[in-house]
């Protein structure tokens, strides 16, 4: 997460480069949650800052040893933002007034952003793989008077989302704990406009010989291989990862990397690169 975080800071400050400097409220949970107009640059500072609201809600909603998810998934939007602006679209744009999806939500932190923002937003999770059987979702949706849309899916099933049809969906960091990811990016692209996907890639084999970055392949891991996590499964090359969507009913339109983009493999922490791609299904106009 540190280099997500990293990428996040980077962003902001070639936005400050470029746009003229204009004067800024202090973000309160209230002007969050009224500020649904404001500029794509502006959404990981935004987003960071109602980190902070949600940190204070969850010091509330339970004891100090209740297991809250512990990364910061709401510091995707810096990688997204870049996604937009190299497609010359705005979130806006992409949700058009519909309805958002958010897939592996863990605690929920970035879908209580986006229905800060006056979205409608659902998330959709499993309660025995999430890492606190979802119950830190429902505790912050009371905490903050929240309308989520919360519901259990099993993705490794042969499941059925909660709606036909969704505008804009975010699946982020699923794809390698998912059994069949050709069959959950087939069946989203059946229901989804466009779609935000984040998951880990590989360059190189294990060995650190074996170049894999041009060829359209998956390497399996073994259970305890990569962060002694035997729910991590497929670990696509570049390649791979824009066949298996181009096969599913994807177009890609913006695709980008970080992390390390140099020599990465499927499971070292010091050979973790991600990649980050904003796709239009060909299925669902």
């Amino acid at each position: 997460m540190g280099r997500i975080a990293h990428f996040t800071r980077r962003l902001r400050e070639r936005a400050g480069r470029q746009r003229p400097s204009v004067p800024t409220r202090e973000v309160s949970e209230a002007t969050v949650g009224a500020d649904n107009g404001i500029a794509d640059s502006e959404l990981p500072g935004k987003a960071l800052a109602f980190a902070q609201v949600l940190e204070a809600r969850k010091r509330e909603a339970a004891p100090d040893d209740f297991p809250w998810y512990p990364y910061g998934t709401i510091h995707n939007f810096g990688p997204l933002t870049e996604l937009l602006r190299r497609e010359g679209r705005t979130l806006a744009d992409l949700i058009g007034g519909g309805t958002v999806l958010d897939i592996g939500c863990a605690d929920g932190d970035l879908a209580f952003f986006l229905e800060q923002l006056g979205n409608r937003v659902q998330v959709v999770d499993y309660g025995p793989t999430n890492f606190n059987t979802m119950r830190g979702v429902r505790l912050l949706k009371d905490a903050l008077g929240s309308s989520l849309g919360i519901h259990e899916v099993d993705l490794d099933a042969q499941f059925s989302l909660p709606h036909e049809r969704y505008e804009l969906v975010f699946f982020l960091g699923i794809l390698y704990h998912l059994k069949n990811p050709y069959y959950a990016l087939e069946a989203l692209a059946k229901s989804a406009r466009y779609c935000f996907i984040s998951t880990r890639i590989t360059r190189f084999a294990p060995d650190k010989r074996t170049e894999l970055t041009s060829i359209p392949v998956a390497y399996l891991l073994d259970p305890q291989e990569a962060n002694n996590d035997s729910t991590n499964y497929w670990i696509f090359s570049e390649a791979g990862l824009r066949r298996i969507l181009q096969r599913t009913g994807w177009d890609v339109c913006q695709f980008l990397t970080l992390g390390n983009t140099t020599d990465s493999d499927p499971a070292s922490a010091e050979g973790d690169e991600r990649a980050f791609c904003l796709v239009k299904s060909r299925h669902c106009p």
